[in-house]
């Protein structure tokens, strides 16, 4: 078992004072089997109502409500969880879904039918041509290579690029630039796969790395497929490997721009700046 700490402080400033609408936060990790939280602290500046609800995906949602206007909006959250998965889980599939293609049963496909749509179909023959790659009609493959070497590809021949706008590119921007940030690389992932017909849905959270210095990390973000007799199964396009020990998810859904950290508006004629800072870290307690 490890135990992490997650901060996440988002601040922003404002040239005059400014009314803010309501805010949503997804900033609580899911917990289940493999994480429990320990402890979490939310500190919200100015003046505020907060009123939690899990939406439809389960993902723990708070809703702020401002009381005044004000000229700055700061968000501070420090959260403890119990990981219990120290590396990627070894797993096994159900006999039928063990090589590609196969079908899922009817009772998944009308549970998974949200997560089977591609998304982006301007283009798609892009998306087609690159999965060709991996897969032509006619081939029985087993299914974990299949998802692995399409996984490992995405680093290999693209380029990760921090980007700080809003949303996500489309997967034909993406292979047509030859870079992306973590959720541009994660749609990608995510699209090859339901043109494929395996259903998958988008994960943000959080990823420890020993490696970054203070005030170097940031929100993450990954994909998860569903593997019969398995489960949601997490793969990291950005790495190149399946998630472990050291992701954290936060929230899931079928469109990667439903479900940012941080999302809402204010009323005025004013000017606003953000800082972000995210930081992961291993506390004492490993096992």
């Amino acid at each position: 078992m490890r135990r992490l700490q997650i901060t996440h402080v988002t601040r922003y400033r404002y040239s005059q004072p400014v009314k803010l609408q309501s805010h949503q936060l997804m900033l609580r990790p899911r917990e289940g089997h493999d994480i429990r939280i320990e402890s979490s602290r939310l500190s919200i500046q100015p003046q505020n109502k907060v009123h939690w609800h899990r939406d439809v995906h389960g993902n723990s949602v708070a809703v702020v409500e401002f009381v005044n206007e004000a000229a700055f909006l700061d968000f501070d959250s420090k959260v403890v969880i119990e990981h219990y998965e120290d590396k990627p889980v070894e797993f096994s599939l159900d006999n039928r879904a063990k090589h590609y293609p196969f079908q899922y049963d009817a009772g998944e496909r009308a549970d998974l039918a949200p997560y089977l749509q591609p998304l982006f179909t301007p283009r798609v023959d892009t998306i087609r041509k690159w999965v060709d790659e991996f897969w032509k009609p006619g081939q029985t493959l087993p299914t974990l290579d299949l998802l692995e070497q399409m996984n490992q590809a995405i680093p290999a021949q693209l380029k990760y690029r921090k980007r700080e706008a809003a949303g996500v590119q489309r997967p034909s921007e993406t292979l047509s630039l030859g870079s992306g940030s973590c959720r541009d690389l994660a749609t990608l992932f995510m699209e090859a796969c339901r043109h494929l017909g395996l259903a998958a849905r988008f994960v943000s959270g959080y990823r420890y790395d020993p490696n970054l210095s203070p005030g170097e990390g940031a929100t993450h973000a990954w994909c998860e497929v569903y593997l019969t007799g398995a489960g949601w199964r997490g793969y990291d396009a950005t790495i190149g490997a399946r998630t472990g020990g050291d992701h954290i998810a936060v929230a899931v859904a079928r469109h990667p721009e439903w479900i940012p950290p941080v999302a809402g508006s204010y009323h005025g004629q004013s000017e606003s700046t953000m800082e972000v800072s995210v930081a992961v870290t291993q506390l004492g307690g490993l096992e």
